[in-house]
């Protein structure tokens, strides 16, 4: 039984992130909607007001299957 748990924790198709986590995202993208585009592990993380090239530490607000909605905590140092 402990096996079958452990798997399901390293699910492929499960976010690598959770609402709520902290993590530092470089923007690589700009999206349809005008959101900056991160990745993280691979992941889709959609950022309001940010640049291609900029580098901020977000809050993950909200976890969709395939992708990510964060929020700017700590903004980019100049």
């Amino acid at each position: 039984m402990e096996e079958k748990e452990e798997n399901q924790e390293r699910n492929p198709r499960q976010p690598p992130v959770q609402q709520g986590e902290r993590i530092e995202i470089n923007i690589i993208g700009i999206g349809k909607q005008g959101d900056g585009v991160g990745k993280f592990e691979g992941f889709v993380i959609m950022v309001p007001g940010t640049k291609t090239g900029e580098k901020h530490e977000v809050e993950i607000t909200k976890v969709m299957q395939r992708m990510a909605f964060a929020e700017i905590v700590k903004p980019q140092e100049e």
